[in-house]
């Protein structure tokens, strides 16, 4: 998946902000899930996640806006209502941050967690690394 590095993504240092690293990841979890499924012609899955956990290992920084990154994405583990996912943002065959994403499937109707439906699981254990 590509994600756009915004001009405004760079803060006061001249490097991409923290944050942004976040938004990255969120893209390519959209696309993972909704996006690209949808130009396959096939639903949506797991519309209905949050994030319960995120931590960032930034290796090198990224020093340019109006470019795209790649950001690969793997299932690392699927638990009973949670998966955990896996993300490397790079370009230009440099290495930029090693993420990791606790997802938590959730109600909408009570906004509690839940359990993951089988589809869910075999969709997940697809992209096990």
């Amino acid at each position: 998946t590509k994600a756009h590095v915004r001009w405004d993504d760079l803060d006061g240092f001249g490097h991409v902000n923290n944050a942004s690293y976040l938004t990255y990841i969120q893209e390519a979890r959209a696309n993972f899930t909704w996006y690209s499924r949808k130009e396959q012609g096939l639903a949506p899955m797991l519309a209905d996640m949050v994030v319960g956990r995120a931590e960032v290992d930034f290796i090198v920084p990224i020093y340019e806006g109006g470019l795209f990154v790649d950001v690969h994405i793997w299932v690392e583990s699927v638990g009973t209502s949670s998966f955990v996912l896996n993300y490397e943002i790079s370009s230009k065959g440099v290495l930029h941050a090693r993420v990791k994403s606790v997802q938590v499937a959730i109600s909408l109707a009570t906004k509690k967690s839940r359990p993951l439906t089988d589809t869910e699981r075999e969709f997940l254990k697809e992209y096990m690394a």
